[in-house]
């Protein structure tokens, strides 16, 4: 039977009128102390956050679920929600219960979802928070990122590859996209985002256009360099329509749109962004270059180190002027050090000014905010008396806000609380009325103890004592020994077991006194503070100008530090072409390395001219994957601007580093091995250019060996003699027959990894050296992975068999002459009788079995036997 509407209480109406609003959230709805939830939002809470289930009546007939917490843990409960994956509406009370009419009025305050989070403890600080918004059109799409709680707002479109690879590079923790392409969203992009889809019609570019012209009170869009980027446009549209529609009004922070040029930026596919581990390790527990890089030491710094890694630079001119810095830094090791512990002590500045618009910020945190300021003020005067032009400029663009410095740390006591309804916020001498309050609040409760003395006195009532509760306020409490000397003019107000409370008239009016103040502090504090952090606004610019200024030392100290520590070596950046990597590293393996263990590294050369494509042989394990990639991370660290793991390196202006690196099924999507390796290759094949560095290993393992040596085979040619561009290219194989290659073609040039035989071990000596290798070494790392030995001999009965077939007989003949494997214990009857056997095998060839009789056959059997005696 439906429940009527007479059925539910009022409190119960008002939470399905509000619940209606945000059917897609659970619903946080404030009751006094507590934030309860009901029905299906209860049984969410209780499973999430381990809370107690209960029932409660609604009206007359009927009961719903129920499930609560105490206001003050909101955070904590909040934070597991929004991270188990669900929508919250906060729903507050926003009248006070004391002076309401009928039912306290409710509304949302906010909406909180994985990519629209502020809250400290829904936030990582070495990492960005973005949401993404996606419009995808017939060629071209569009996307923004934005990050509610640092204010960044990076917009750009192409094609959909560029927007795969945006995606993954910035790793967004929620993407909205219009509901019609839900479908082809995911045939795209998979499944891996969390999302959220809007209606249609937000995502168009007149709604989008004037929504953000609205937000950033401009006539166009043409300042911010984003004017008829229409896609970019409704996407950006769509993050600041989401932002509103979640219940975040107050935006100032976000005062910026920054467009991103694939032009601009070293290019790298997802693929490669996930080959070359750069941000997390393919392997459980392993290193990423992230990892071994991050040295910073502001949230600020760190955020930004992951950007300049997925977007590295390909202007020279931007790469060097990072280079100078970070080398001038390494030759200024005082000043560096000086920096280094002021950045300590500035913490998240761009975070803290974003909380000052949304009225989140704290009174702690205004503190902080001003000691920030004052680190800055150092730095700035720190930069200004160095001799570097660099550091100059960035000087001159620091600004510590001094008005606002001197008026936070002279109106803020310095042992705030840090909720600011607490007491305590503002210091003496602020406001005159506050410093009068305080005097009566204090002064008075030196009067209640003077009044007690003196009725102690009076009544001769030795233990009378002055106490408080919320029930009647101030009382004097008289023990029952002494209860028959209360005069009569006092009132009697509470009899217990022992004693009895009394009030007076006198200390009712100082209560009124004392009480009023206290309240008339809280309110003022309130109202003081709140002015405050509105003048505060005026400044959210300068003060994250200033967080992006310290953001970009950071990581420029970092990449020093980075230096010293690893004896990393300046790369020299040309307009050229090649690479020449003197003594090259693994910067992530060799930190990995255990402890006295040296990497062992390498010299490497490619060139346009001379060597082109170095085919890569060598035995498994021997380290052709490493020497492949970290020729790849030298290449991309040196285009961020840090130095190297290297003696020397050389590097030519690279604008795109593609790589094919291992296999893994792509099951859910119905692709093979295969068919992942293949479309992966095809993207790198139709997409290099002249300054493209070229990556493969073990092209054409996922199919039949006559199929993938092909293939091999004919993208080494394609490479070579098919494209005009001729991309320096690594190719790692156990394909030993593409040495051919080197014969066959100029640029092409055979490298193995060493090795050494040492009895029946094979010792990897990592060394690249010129010249094919013809041996795999499989069996060898079979036998080390702990295969059983009586497997190991059989297979290298089989490898022998194998070697043995001349050059130009095929495989499949060498595979049809392995026999089945005969018992080790049995041996064969002819074993030590050739000669023998072969008279009994000719008599045998020469018999007609089908004209034997039985005792002919029984009469020839016995010949034989007498053959072996």
């Amino acid at each position: 039977m439906a429940k009527s509407k007479k059925e539910e209480t009022p409190l119960m109406q008002q939470h399905k009128a509000i619940k209606a609003k945000y059917p897609g959230a659970v619903l946080l709805f404030r009751v006094g102390d507590f934030y309860e939830t009901f029905n299906e939002d209860a049984v969410i809470a209780a499973q999430v956050l381990g809370i107690v289930l209960t029932k409660r009546a609604n009206g007359s007939a009927s009961y719903v679920d129920l499930a609560g917490f105490p206001h003050h843990s909101l955070d904590t409960y909040l934070h597991k929600l929004v991270k188990a994956g669900y929508r919250v509406a906060v729903c507050d009370q926003l009248e006070d219960p004391k002076t309401a009419k009928g039912i306290v009025k409710r509304g949302v305050t906010e909406m909180v979802t994985p990519g629209v989070a502020v809250n400290d403890k829904l936030l990582d600080n070495a990492n960005n928070n973005f949401l993404a918004a996606v419009h995808l059109s017939d060629k071209i799409n569009g996307v923004a990122f934005l990050d509610i709680s640092t204010g960044e707002f990076f917009v750009a479109q192409g094609n959909l590859e560029y927007i795969d690879k945006l995606l993954q590079s910035f790793k967004p923790a929620e993407v909205i996209f219009a509901k019609q392409q839900q479908k082809f969203f995911k045939e795209q992009f998979g499944s891996k985002f969390y999302t959220y889809t809007l209606e249609e019609w937000i995502f168009t570019q007149t709604y989008a256009y004037e929504l953000l012209c609205k937000h950033f009170e401009t006539h166009s869009l043409k300042g911010f360099g984003i004017e008829g980027m229409n896609e970019a446009v409704i996407a950006a549209g769509a993050a600041i329509h989401y932002l509103k529609d979640t219940e975040h009004p107050h935006l100032q922070h976000i005062s910026n749109i920054q467009r991103i040029d694939q032009d601009d930026f070293l290019w790298m596919d997802r693929f490669t962004i996930r080959n070359l581990e750069l941000l997390q390790s393919t392997v459980e527990n392993g290193n990423s270059l992230i990892q071994v890089l991050d040295h910073t030491l502001t949230p600020m710094g760190a955020r930004l180190l992951k950007r300049w890694l997925v977007f590295p630079l390909r202007d020279k001119l931007a790469i060097e002027e990072r280079l100078n810095t970070v080398e001038f830094f390494i030759k200024e090791s005082e000043l560096s050090s000086e920096l280094r512990h002021l950045l300590k002590q500035v913490g998240d500045l761009e975070r803290l000014v974003s909380k000052i618009p949304m009225k989140k910020i704290n009174p702690r945190e205004v503190l902080q905010l001003a000691r920030a300021l004052q680190q800055v003020e150092l730095i700035k005067h720190l930069l200004a008396a160095n001799h570097n032009d660099y550091l100059h400029k960035i000087s001159e663009q620091l600004d510590p806000c001094a008005e606002m410095l001197k008026r936070v740390l002279n109106e803020i006591d310095e042992n705030a609380p840090a909720l600011a309804n607490k007491g305590g916020v503002m210091k003496a001498g602020v406001n005159t009325e506050l410093d009068d309050l305080r005097k009566i609040a204090h002064s008075g409760k030196e009067f209640l103890l003077q009044i007690q003395q003196k009725e102690s006195e009076a009544t001769g009532i030795p233990s009378l004592k002055i106490a408080f509760n919320n029930v009647f306020g101030y009382y004097l409490e008289v023990t029952n020994t002494h209860k028959n000397k209360v005069p009569e003019t006092w009132i009697r107000k509470q009899t217990l077991a022992n004693a009895e409370r009394y009030i007076t008239p006198e200390l009712k009016e100082y209560e009124e006194k004392i009480v009023g103040a206290e309240e008339k502090i809280q309110v003022l504090e309130l109202q003081l503070f709140d002015n405050l952090v509105q003048s505060l606004q005026q400044y959210i610019q300068p003060i994250q100008l200033d967080a992006q200024l310290l953001a970009r030392l950071d990581v420029l100290l970092c990449f020093a530090q980075d230096a010293l520590q690893f004896k990393y070596r300046r790369p020299e950046i040309t307009d050229g072409y090649g690479i020449d990597i003197k003594e090259g590293r693994h910067p992530v393996i060799e930190r990995g390395l255990p402890m006295g263990e040296t990497y062992v590294s390498n010299d490497l050369l490619l060139d346009k001219e001379q060597q082109q494509i170095i085919i890569l042989t060598g035995p498994n394990m021997s380290g052709k994957s490493a020497l492949l990639r970290q020729t790849a991370l030298i290449t991309l660290m040196a285009h961020i601007g840090s130095f190297v793991p290297a003696g020397s390196a050389v590097i030519g202006l690279t604008d795109k580093i593609f790589t094919r690196v291992g296999a893994s099924d792509n099951l859910s999507g119905g692709e093979s091995t295969f068919m992942v390796e293949m479309n992966e290759t095809a993207s790198i094949i139709n997409n290099l250019t002249a300054r493209s560095l070229v990556i493969l290993d073990e092209i054409g393992r996922g199919t039949s060996t006559y199929d993938g040596i092909s293939i091999a085979w004919s993208i080494v040619e394609y490479l070579h003699d098919m494209t005009a561009h001729h991309p320096k290219t690594l190719f790692a194989t156990h394909y030993h027959e593409l040495n051919e290659l080197e014969n066959k073609h100029s640029r092409v040039k055979n490298y193995h990894i060493t090795n050494k035989e040492v009895g029946n071990k094979i010792i990897f000596l990592r060394k690249l050296a010129p010249g094919g290798s013809r041996h795999s070494f499989g069996i060898h790392v079979a036998k080390i992975a702990g295969m059983p030995p009586q497997l190991i001999d059989r297979a290298n009965d089989i490898l022998k068999l194998l070697e043995s077939q001349h050059i130009d007989a095929s495989l499949q003949s060498a595979v049809e002459q392995i026999e089945a494997p005969m018992p080790k214990m049995q041996l064969s009857i002819f074993d030590t009788h050739t000669e023998v056997f072969q008279e009994i095998r000719e008599k045998l060839e020469a018999t007609d079995i089908n004209r034997l009789t039985p005792v002919e056959a029984l009469l020839k059997l016995n010949e034989i036997k007498a053959m072996l005696h």
